[in-house]
């Protein structure tokens, strides 16, 4: 059973924390880009919108009798095959979002947080509590703990510890999550991931639960070379 160090704000090692092999032991790196192209889906606006023949400005009234003129029939100024004329087929305001097995969520989840592990880009602290909400004391928080770059936090409730909301929320490049709340999109997006020692408590147990229910989802796949060169770029993708 694999082990990571638990540390406090000002960066001394306050112990150690087992990880459960269920959660941490592999990477299924295919069920990972599934639920990051869904999160990334049900992002999207859909709010595009053309103009059709009847949207568009213009009269209906035909512009010159059928025959006799020499001219090619027309009916309407608003023809798609004019200019200014309505389009064709264009795209109008839609939905992305599609239904994805609440299975395969969980999974990809327990795949993100083996991925920040391997990488040693996963930290665990044994609290995020402040004596006040100061930004300038946090970011000298996050020094002492030699975290640079996107981070991402992690606590058990973001509502309980106004201090730590308070705090971070000015600091560019840095996210406060709750443990319940934590999608693979999240933890694949920001370099670091750091964890309330409760928080990741709460999300391993959980985690193991759904694993040993799982009865007929395949067993992930430990990365390789051909596959790593795919994780990279998923990564630089999320981190656009």
């Amino acid at each position: 059973m694999a082990t990571i160090d638990i540390y406090n704000l000002s960066g001394a090692k306050a112990g150690t924390m087992d990880l459960a092999e269920e959660v941490f032991g592999a990477v299924n790196e295919d069920l990972l880009w599934e639920a990051i192209t869904h999160y990334r889906a049900s992002a999207r606006a859909g709010t595009h919108a053309t103009k059709n023949r009847g949207s568009v400005s213009g009269s209906g009234k035909k512009l010159w009798k059928q025959k006799g003129t020499g001219r090619a029939r027309i009916g309407s100024i608003r023809s798609p095959i004019w200019r200014h004329g309505g389009t064709v087929h264009g795209p109008q305001p839609r939905s992305y979002d599609y239904a994805f097995p609440k299975k395969k969520l969980l999974g990809a989840l327990r795949s993100a947080l083996a991925s920040k592990f391997a990488d040693g880009q996963l930290m665990v602290v044994n609290s995020f509590e402040l004596k006040e909400a100061k930004t300038k004391l946090f970011r000298e928080a996050l020094d002492k703990l030699k975290i640079d770059g996107t981070t991402l936090l992690v606590d058990i409730s973001t509502s309980e510890n106004k201090n730590l909301e308070l705090s971070s929320r000015n600091l560019d490049g840095l996210e406060l999550v709750r443990a319940n709340e934590v999608h693979p999109y999240h933890i694949m997006r920001y370099t670091h991931v750091v964890f309330a020692q409760k928080a990741l408590e709460k999300l391993q147990d959980s985690l193991k639960k759904s694993a040993s229910r799982r009865s007929h989802e395949a067993e992930p796949v430990v990365a390789k070379k051909k596959p790593v060169r795919r994780m990279a770029k998923m990564k630089a993708e999320v981190a656009q």
